[in-house]
């Protein structure tokens, strides 16, 4: 089946860029990132920013990420997959991550939300020069590492999120 990533969401002056690899199934019929109730992606950022996103309504996470310079995307545009799971993921176009950065003038730093976002990211990104570029461990709850030991990667990205 075809699925297609979701616009960017979060700061339109962003500092910080976290890209997954193609939003889950619960992601894409909520139309909203990482819907899924066993991803930890909300929890993980949370604790890095020192802010409660897991328990607020999506609206407002996505206001929190605007107010602390932090934009969501995915690094695949459109792909087919059955399921959620990355592994599954054939024929994959990628976003266009090069023009975000062009127009993006104050990113400082993209961050993957996994090795498939890593990977792919990594060679969309080849030849953009300037940016911190940093492989987390996925928030998938498929991704078996332990939370507290995601959560010790995951708060890097605190000090690139200012107030």
């Amino acid at each position: 089946t075809l699925k297609r990533s979701m616009a960017p969401v979060g700061s339109r002056d962003a500092r910080l860029l976290i890209l997954g690899s193609l939003p889950g199934e619960a992601s894409l019929k909520a139309q909203r990132y990482y819907a899924h109730p066993q991803n930890q992606f909300w929890r993980l950022l949370g604790a890095a920013i020192d802010e409660e996103l897991a328990t607020m309504a999506y609206d407002d996470r996505l206001a929190r990420l605007a107010a602390r310079g932090i934009a969501l995307w995915d690094v695949v545009g459109e792909a087919r997959r059955q399921g959620s799971l990355d592994g599954a993921i054939r024929g994959a176009s990628p976003n266009r991550l090069g023009e975000y950065v062009a127009t993006h003038t104050k990113l400082k730093a993209v961050a993957f939300n996994g090795q498939t976002a890593g990977r792919l990211g990594r060679l969309a990104l080849a030849g953009v020069e300037g940016l911190q570029l940093i492989d987390l461990p996925s928030s998938s709850p498929a991704y078996t590492l332990p939370f507290a030991r995601k959560v010790e990667r995951w708060m890097e990205l605190g000090p690139l999120a200012s107030r």
